[in-house]
Formats: C-alpha cells, sequence, structure tokens
C-alpha cells in the first residue's frame, strides 16, 4: 500500500515538474516553452511574439526571461512584456532563420534578473527623442514649430517627426521648405474633409480652417526589445459654430525596434501604428484626393533628380510611381561626404486599399527634383470613418545607410506582412 502511494505521489511530482521547475536557489519558474515557425520565407533578426493568455505572467515574483535551446544548450535572448488587454511576449529571431525551419525557445521567471534597456525614450520640453545606444534615430515634436517671421503664423503646428537621422547621422527630413512651408517631416493631416456640412483642410495650413497637434503621451516606452511611445493627437476645425472644435482623434503608436544589423550593414527599424476615431457624434467623410493620408515624407533638401532614387514592390521608379499601387517603397539619394541613406516605407495587407495608391513627386518638381513620398488610402475612393469605430493604417519603415536591393525590402515587408508562427507547447 505504501509503494504504491509513493509510486503515484513520485508520478504526479514528475508531471508539475515538466510544468514547473524551480532551480535549485529557488529562483527560477519555467513558464512555457515556444516553437517558432519561419515559414516560406528566410527570416533576419525579425521581431516576434507570442499570447501569454493562459500563462502565468505576472511579474511580482521576477522578471521574464527567454532562453533558444540549441541542443542540450540554451542560449539568453532579451525578451519584453507588452501589457494591456492582450499581453504578449515580443523577443528578437536574431540571426538568419532558413526557410521551413523552426527554432525552440524557453520562457521562465527569475527573481534575480534585472533587464537592460538598449532604446531609451527621452522628453525633453519641446520633444522626444528615441536613441539606441546612445545614437538617435527619430524626434518627435510635442512644441509648436513657428514659421519664420516674414511668414504667417498660420504654419505653426506639433505633433510631427524630424529630424529622422540614419545610423550614420544623416537626417533624411525636412520641415517649412519655402515652398511647401506646411511640410513637416513625416506627419499625417488629411486635405479634403467633410464634417457637419462644411469642408475643412487640414494639410494646407494657410488655409486657416483647422491644424493638428499633439494632445498629450499615453505612454512612453524604453526596453531591450523596442522602445517607444503611445501619442495622442487632435484635428482641429477652426470654422464649426461656437469656435475651434476637436472633431476627429488619433492616436500614433511608433515602435523602434532592436535590431543593430543586417546582411546589408547597421539600420533602423521601426514601426507607425495611427488610429483614427471620432470626437464627436458627428462623422467626418474623407474625400478622395491625389494626396493627404496615410503618412507623409518630405525629403531632405540634399536630394534632386540627380542623386535620389525611388523605387517600388512593383518596380516603378519615380517618373512612373504616382498614383500606383504598392507593397512598399525605396526612396533614398546623397548626402556631401557622407555616402547615400535611405528609407523603405512598408504598407501592411490590414491597411485600406491595400496595396496602397501613393503620391509620388514626379522629376522636375519645384524646379529641381524635390522629393516626396506618400502613402495615401484616399487616393482612389473615398473613405467614411463613423462615430463609435476605430480605424487603424499601419506601416513599417527601414532607415539604412548604402542602398537596399529589392530581394532585401520584399524580405523585409514579408517579415511585416506575416510574420513568423509562434506556437506555445502545452
Amino acid at each position: 500500500m505504501i509503494k504504491s502511494l509513493l509510486l503515484k505521489w513520485s508520478g504526479l511530482l514528475i508531471m508539475l515538474l515538466t510544468v514547473v521547475t524551480m532551480s535549485v536557489s529557488g529562483q527560477e519558474i519555467v513558464v512555457s516553452k515556444f516553437s517558432v515557425e519561419s515559414g516560406k520565407t528566410v527570416r533576419f533578426d525579425t521581431p516576434v511574439s507570442v499570447s501569454l493568455l493562459g500563462l502565468d505572467y505576472n511579474t511580482d515574483k521576477g522578471a521574464l526571461k527567454l532562453f533558444e535551446l540549441k541542443g542540450k544548450e540554451r542560449m539568453e535572448v532579451p525578451c519584453q512584456l507588452e501589457n494591456g488587454n492582450a499581453p504578449r511576449l515580443w523577443w528578437m529571431m536574431e540571426g538568419e532563420t532558413p526557410a521551413n525551419t523552426s527554432r525552440k525557445f524557453l520562457l521562465i521567471k527569475d527573481s534575480t534578473y534585472v533587464t537592460k534597456n538598449r532604446i531609451i525614450a527621452q522628453l525633453n520640453p519641446k520633444a522626444l527623442v528615441m536613441k539606441m545606444d546612445g545614437k538617435n534615430i527619430l524626434q518627435y515634436n510635442t512644441a509648436e514649430n513657428f514659421p519664420p517671421d516674414t511668414v504667417s503664423a498660420l504654419y505653426k503646428r506639433s505633433g510631427f517627426i524630424h529630424p529622422l537621422w540614419s545610423p550614420s547621422g544623416n537626417v533624411l527630413t525636412r520641415i517649412n521648405a519655402p515652398d511647401h512651408w506646411h511640410h513637416y517631416g513625416i506627419w499625417n493631416p488629411w486635405t479634403k474633409t467633410i464634417f457637419e456640412g462644411h469642408t475643412t483642410d487640414f494639410w494646407n495650413l494657410y488655409e486657416g480652417q483647422g491644424t493638428v497637434k499633439f494632445a498629450g503621451f499615453n505612454s512612453l516606452i524604453s526596453g531591450s526589445v523596442y522602445g517607444g511611445f503611445r501619442v495622442r493627437q487632435e484635428h482641429v476645425d477652426f470654422q464649426c459654430k461656437g469656435g475651434d472644435k476637436v472633431v476627429l482623434n488619433e492616436e500614433w503608436d511608433v515602435r523602434i525596434w532592436n535590431v543593430s544589423n543586417t546582411p546589408k550593414g547597421k539600420v533602423w527599424l521601426w514601426d507607425l501604428t495611427t488610429t483614427l476615431n471620432c470626437a464627436s457624434m458627428s462623422p467626418i467623410l474623407l474625400e478622395a484626393y491625389r494626396y493627404g493620408g496615410g503618412i507623409g515624407f518630405r525629403a531632405s533638401d540634399e536630394w534632386n533628380d540627380d542623386n535620389s532614387w525611388t523605387m517600388t514592390s512593383e518596380g516603378k521608379d519615380r517618373k512612373t510611381a504616382d498614383g500606383s499601387r504598392a507593397r512598399w517603397c525605396d526612396v533614398g539619394g546623397e548626402f556631401k561626404g557622407n555616402g547615400t541613406s535611405g528609407i523603405v516605407f512598408m504598407s501592411h495587407p490590414s491597411n485600406r486599399e491595400f496595396p496602397e495608391p501613393m503620391r509620388v513627386w514626379p522629376p522636375k518638381m519645384n524646379g529641381h527634383g524635390d522629393v516626396y513620398f506618400e502613402f495615401c488610402p484616399i487616393r482612389d475612393k473615398e473613405w467614411k470613418l463613423k462615430t463609435g469605430n476605430d480605424y487603424v493604417l499601419r506601416y513599417r519603415m527601414l532607415v539604412y545607410d548604402g542602398k537596399i536591393d529589392k530581394q532585401t525590402a520584399e524580405r523585409l515587408w514579408s517579415d511585416f506582412a506575416y510574420p513568423p508562427a509562434v506556437n506555445v507547447e502545452k
């Protein structure tokens, strides 16, 4: 009888240890194991995530710590918890992962583990600067920027990205160009809108009909896998009865990934997810128009027809890209004394009108070939935003020095559109 009970207890103990394992020191608890499938494409330094619903991810008794399992060895991999209604664990699947292969990972809790942040959100009175290992990546401007005194103050605005730096320090963005004072680096206003029976232009600020402004931070994130921020922006209509009125809320979720290098060299990889919703009981109509929409980019004043390039996923260049549709678009150019840099804009398959129409300035723009690019989800079809709904557009950007070939751009877009599948072992 006693022998039978001992056998039953030992069997139960073995079962428990397969789910929860304590280290000798009592500081380590296994949470779960994952396998990651690369799928049909080669992966390289790819952001990966898994849902933690159903798992004990509470960190009160220890920080989460991830290992990759290679045979009998385990190698530590930085990981990061994204809390919220749908909690997820994020990490970078580092190095090259061949197509149709899998990699295994072990998640534990460790009461002695301290994470080290590589990507830092650094706030000052006028802006937020995102940095990796002390190097500038991008700046989000919270304070209003004013044009020169000789130019109308209507051109002032906040809530935009500038500068956007390349890894070597080249500045890719431009604001307040004399030919378009209302251009602000990377930004997202809408040109032709209808609200409560009148038309409002949030793009051409000189019309004095409306503007977009920074309205506060929802979060600032520094981390080992990603860093970033979630920020509120308000579309303010100057033409409403009773005075200025916020008619459209927008949240930018900007996330910079810890990707130090690719086969093509050092890069920055970052996402911008924009969520729109009506700020009142009245809907707002975004009329179809050739520009004003998803994400706008006014490029460096050093770029022109002779020293820059534009290439889309469909093989179109600056002469043929305007009005066409694409999954991604590569825009770059030369900098005096510091080589070439560029940015690959990627659109997610879930975006409206995907593959998205684009606005690309043709050659000889403004007489000397200035460069402008935009994904424009309302170029061909109007978009009515109704109260009570969220409308989401997702983009990923790769900022690089040198040049990127089409194969690399396509692989990076595939990582964004169709990330590796993660399977939780029961």
